[in-house]
């Protein structure tokens, strides 16, 4: 936007700054910085000083102002840090760092994620090719997204027009105009200066650009260029998909589209059109810790018997394990307090040269130095030598004893009641993936169904899932009457998250029930009274 107030006269030179215009508004201005480092020191202690303020304490005039001079701040911030940025790639400072780019370096030093520094030297880029839209912004006359927005429209127009364009734009905002203004008056330019059509012409091709950021827990953030063709294509997809699904979606319209994307990868995915995929459905990577396997129902009589003889949950949605093949991993950690307590009763038992062969290590073929084992000396420092000796064995030992097809993680995996674990297990313990729904089956229940079962639902087949009335966690069979298809919103949405219960009954009709159990839908009318 074009900030408030007066636009500068270009004939008085005398005249202040807008930002000291503002300042000496406000209070007593401090001497200027001798340095560079010197002045973001003191805009630093301003905004910290400025962070603390109690503006309940402000009257509404000077919530104003402050609000107007912070961003006046920001567009100054915006210019001096891609002017600095500049002369800092330029001359290659990152690499004292150890850097290859200013972009890792920014990220790394400055503790921003990766599109942030992509758009500082974006900034960079942009207001080097637009000098005078670089001094609206360092005078604090013009916002970072006004100009962004300027030097887009300027790019447009051939070469030798833009520094005149940017000129034009700036002038008007200056005057007044607001931002569909300046898009009008840009394209009156753009039409004015176009040149004749030609194959390989400038439709935003070379910027375009996406950002997929993953950030906690697997989430991830997207930002990005589009041609004027992927924002066509991508229109119609979110078009198609992202509409309400019924009364009962109460999804925002950017938390269907969201979902719309996901579920047009997924339908890509399912449709074999990814070359290393080839239709293969989800594959879920089931981690679990031994303790989290033993903790299990019916792990602890198994735990026993075998005597005798990442952790963390499913990475991936509630609802995935319904059409997916799952392969159990059982990792672990070595506990250490179990482990002093293991070589302490191992050393009890015998006298400390016994935990390793006279005068040799634990380790098989490493013989002891002087001054360890069975040698002479201290007796505390023989008893710590004998324990370390201990730990190594034991953990040498347990991880022969808890891996591999014949161990306890394994052992206990392919015993358990449940079935969603127990499956054929490889070296170290990574299981066999599961079975999916066989294809007999998936396609009996789409000649059953023929759409989505959600009352009031009719997405096509392409667009559902089949899904387990009863979980296969919860021992749920991958049965035609245990079996029907939902679409993704209703699948993944409505029923796995929102806890929507669907029951599908003898006679094929189905009932949905809301979680607060006080909303019933009916796939089926209610019954013919008899005529009388």
């Amino acid at each position: 936007m074009c900030l408030a107030g007066p636009p500068p006269a270009a004939a008085d030179t005398t005249a202040p700054p807008p930002a000291a215009a503002a300042a000496s508004a406000a209070g007593p201005v401090t001497a200027a910085p001798v340095t560079a480092v010197g002045a973001a020191a003191m805009a630093q202690s301003a905004l910290a000083s400025l962070a603390g303020v109690d503006a309940s304490g402000l009257t509404a005039a000077e919530q104003a102002e402050c609000l107007r001079s912070l961003e006046r701040a920001e567009s100054m911030h915006t210019a001096a840090r891609a002017r600095i940025l500049a002369v800092f790639h330029a001359s290659g400072g990152y690499e004292d760092d150890g850097h290859g780019s200013a972009k890792t370096w920014l990220a790394w030093q400055t503790r921003v994620t990766r599109g942030a520094a992509a758009g500082a030297m974006g900034w960079m880029r942009r207001l080097a090719a637009h000098p005078a839209v670089a001094g609206a912004l360092a005078r604090g006359e013009l916002s970072g997204s006004w100009a962004k927005h300027v030097c887009g429209w300027s790019d447009l127009l051939p070469e030798a027009s833009r520094g005149a364009a940017d000129e034009i734009l700036l002038a008007a905002a200056a005057g007044g105009a607001d931002l569909a203004d300046l898009a009008a008056l840009a394209e009156e330019m753009r039409r004015r200066t176009a040149r004749p059509d030609a194959d390989g012409g400038d439709d935003g091709f070379a910027g375009r650009a996406l950002d997929l950021e993953v950030t906690f827990g697997g989430a991830g953030s997207l930002n990005g260029n589009l041609t004027p063709q992927c924002t066509a294509a991508l229109s119609a997809v979110l078009d198609a998909l992202g509409r309400k699904a019924g009364p009962e979606d109460t999804r925002t319209q950017r938390q269907r589209y969201h979902d719309a994307i996901e579920e047009a990868c997924r339908r890509l995915i399912a449709a074999g059109c990814l070359p290393a995929r080839a239709g293969q459905p989800t594959t879920i990577q089931l981690y679990m810790t031994l303790d989290q396997l033993r903790g299990l129902h019916g792990a602890v009589g198994t735990d026993a018997a075998w005597v005798g003889s990442g952790p963390g949950g499913w990475p991936a949605g509630p609802g995935a394990d319904c059409d997916a093949a799952i392969v159990p991993v059982v990792s672990g950690h070595v506990d250490r307090e179990v482990l002093d307590q293991l070589a302490a009763a191992l050393l009890q038992r015998r006298p400390p040269a016994s935990a390793a062969s006279p005068g040799r290590d634990a380790t098989p073929g490493r013989a002891a130095a002087p001054g360890q084992l069975g040698q002479p000396g201290d007796p505390a420092a023989a008893r710590r030598r004998a324990e370390q000796a201990a730990r190594r064995l034991i953990l040498a030992r347990a991880a022969d004893l808890l891996s591999g097809p014949a161990g306890l993680a394994a052992y206990l995996r392919t015993r358990l009641p449940d079935d969603l674990v127990a499956s054929v297990s490889l070296p170290l313990d990574i299981g066999a993936a599961t079975e999916t729904i066989p294809v007999h089956l998936r396609r009996a229940v789409t000649i059953r169904d023929r759409h989505c079962r959600f009352p009031g639902c009719h997405q096509p087949p392409a667009a559902c899932q089949p899904h387990h009335i009863i979980p296969r966690a919860k021992g749920g069979p991958t049965s035609l009457t245990n079996l029907l298809l939902a679409c993704t919103f209703h699948h993944l949405i409505a029923i796995h998250r929102w806890g929507w219960g669907i029951a599908l009954h003898p006679d094929g009709t189905v009932t949905a029930t809301s979680p607060d159990r006080r909303r019933t839908l009916h796939s089926h009318g209610p019954p013919a009274t008899a005529a009388s």
